[in-house]
């Protein structure tokens, strides 16, 4: 890993450099304009038995994350598929629908894949198989491919358009030097993408010990006898405020006519942004509309919300009390399944209605092991923030120092 990062700065010194052009892992002067056909074959062997081939795994185009390399979810041929292409460890994927997606990545197993998905491998020995997948996921690659995508609905890119792509080759030393720069850069990405899952698992698992404790098998039901004996078996309205009298329903046409600084929240975020302001300090939002719940996790229908904003109708406001603290409410039910409580309306439309709010079970420990718990989770969080930006810079850097070696 710091091996790693040491090329990267390394190469970011260099990108700073105004000579960087004059080193030799720029020097373009003996790079040849080729076709990508003529350097890339595109692979059709076919396994109309992948099981009985020893095959345990198909991959579809779904299977495919935009923007990474690396395929991290995969079918169970065993469970069923019509697939029939097949591909090997060391081939790149690419998705051929919907190219816009950008769904590029090397194959890590033998398996079967998509109709949609092109198997790629080097024609010869003038393209180092390493270089061939971030050649596609180049910035010209990728708009070519979209160009040449033709269908309304579901528009395909044809091998034969794909194949007469040009491009400038450099010769194999320099692309060794290029791949080992890119190879590193993708590999921190994928190091930060593990330490990412790590970070959710951590949040998972500790959010499971401590906010599901004395939870029966269906969530309406809480035994005290299974809390800690210091905690308090309660209900959220007898120790959260509910303050949906500060909510205010304002429609789009009205908000464009006061447009300004403060938040707008829905049930599941920002809406807009207006000239005034209802509500100022910390706040816990739980939506309301129940139909959301089926559409979302209880993730994005729970949000914690600090400062001066407005909220419409569609979202309970919540705050904490002198036993509970309002960021404790947001995050015990920030992952509680809460669709026992929804009813029906007379319009049919599921609701999380105020009255059933207030009577849902809440455990409150004593404030000062709230602190502490708080303390811990919110460690998690930042960690995981810091994490996403660090994630979202690394690929950043990946994009454009493919597009500035291979365009």
């Amino acid at each position: 890993m710091n091996k790693n990062i040491n090329k990267i700065n390394n190469l970011n010194n260099t990108a700073i450099n105004p000579d960087w052009a004059k080193l030799p892992l720029f020097d373009r002067s003996k790079w040849q304009r080729v076709k990508f056909g003529d350097v890339v074959a595109n692979i059709n062997d076919t396994e109309r038995d992948p099981q009985g081939a020893g095959i345990e795994r198909f991959i579809g185009l779904e299977h495919l994350e935009p923007g990474s390399l690396h395929i991290r979810e995969w079918g169970n041929v065993a469970d069923g598929t019509t697939f029939t292409r097949r591909c090997s460890p060391g081939q790149v994927l690419f998705g051929k629908r919907r190219a816009y997606q950008r769904k590029v990545a090397v194959a890590e197993f033998d398996a079967v894949v998509s109709g949609d998905i092109y198997v790629f491998a080097p024609k010869n020995d003038r393209l180092l198989p390493e270089l061939l997948p971030f050649l596609c996921m180049s910035e010209r690659f990728f708009d070519y491919a979209v160009e040449t995508s033709a269908g309304s609905l579901s528009p395909r890119t044809s091998w034969t358009h794909l194949a007469e792509f040009e491009f400038d080759l450099p010769p194999l030393d320099q692309q060794r030097h290029i791949t080992e720069i890119l190879v590193a850069i993708d590999q921190c990405s994928e190091t930060e993408w593990r330490t990412r899952e790590s970070l959710l698992s951590l949040r998972k698992i500790a959010h499971s010990e401590v906010f599901s404790k004395g939870l029966a098998p269906r969530p309406q039901t809480i035994n005290q006898t299974d809390l800690p004996s210091e905690w308090q078996l309660s209900t959220v309205g007898e120790s959260c405020l509910i303050e949906n009298r500060l909510r205010k329903p304002i429609n789009a046409a009205e908000r464009a006519k006061i447009q300004g600084e403060y938040p707008y929240f829905g049930p599941t975020g920002i809406l807009d942004s207006i000239n005034e302001y209802r509500i100022d300090g910390e706040y816990v939002l739980i939506g309301e509309d129940g139909d959301h719940f089926l559409k979302f996790d209880s993730w994005n229908m729970t949000q914690f919300v600090r400062g001066r904003f407005n909220v419409n109708n569609h979202a309970h406001l919540l705050r904490g009390s002198e036993t509970c603290r309002t960021e404790w409410i947001f995050q015990y039910f920030k992952h509680r399944d809460i669709t026992p409580f929804l009813s029906r309306q007379g319009s049919g439309r599921l609701k999380l209605q105020k009255s059933v709010l207030e009577k849902m079970p809440i455990p409150i420990p004593p404030l000062k092991l709230q602190d502490e718990i708080l303390a811990f989770m919110r460690g998690i969080d930042m960690a995981h923030n810091e994490i996403e930006k660090k994630i979202k810079s690394t690929k950043n850097m990946l994009s454009s120092m493919t597009s500035e070696f291979l365009s």
